[in-house]
């Protein structure tokens, strides 16, 4: 699954009528009354705030709001998007001004998804979520530019102690990578296995 890293804004305008996509990360479904509530402060009088959150860590929580409009036109449009787009842990709302021109079903389907889609294609940053082995080595130090040489551009070294050893805290952001260790085992004086970590690492949709 991907997640959005941070709120974005993105206006369209059809026929007249302002469509404002707002898409905010959640962390959990409590927040979804207060993050509206604000919404409807920030841009008041709108004639619809409609809806859709998609939350879980396999997206298992989704539900959409057409809030007034016909039946299936605003809400199922934008959750659409949200699973196009496999995105989880997400509310969209997009906010609607009448412009005095009707859009007909069609219409209000089609303007209810190019607004989150075109939010996310043009302003949104995203990540997905890694566990990733930890491994702290420990080898003298006439090695050390072997070491670093050794591991650059595939291992993250998050963590480096000098004391009789040089130590580095490893983190394999592809799991593949370990055998970049085997590699070198024979040149280590100890080698420890840590519990895996949660890393966010930047993707594109």
């Amino acid at each position: 699954m991907i997640y959005l890293k941070e709120q974005i804004v993105y206006e369209i305008v059809i026929q007249k009528s302002r469509f404002i996509a707002v898409l905010t990360p959640i962390e959990d479904l409590s927040e979804l009354d207060a993050i509206m509530l604000k919404l409807k402060k920030d841009y008041p009088k709108a004639n619809h705030y409609c809806s859709a959150y998609v939350y879980g860590t396999k997206g298992e929580y989704a539900s959409a709001n057409d809030d007034g409009e016909p039946s299936r036109t605003a809400g199922i449009p934008i959750l659409e998007i949200l699973k196009q787009k496999n995105l989880t842990n997400v509310y969209a709302v997009v906010i609607r001004y009448f412009g005095g021109i009707k859009l007909g079903a069609g219409g209000l389907i089609r303007a209810y998804a190019k607004a989150p889609l075109e939010a996310l294609n043009e302003v949104g940053s995203f990540y997905k979520k890694v566990f990733a082995p930890v491994v702290k080595i420990s080898f003298p130090y006439h090695l050390i530019d072997k070491m670093d040489q050794h591991f650059k551009d595939q291992v993250m070294i998050s963590e480096k102690e000098y004391l009789n050893d040089v130590t580095y805290t490893l983190i394999f952001e592809k799991e593949e990578n370990l055998s970049l260790l085997e590699e070198i085992k024979y040149l280590l004086s100890e080698v420890i296995y840590l519990e895996k970590t949660l890393l966010k690492m930047p993707v594109s949709i």
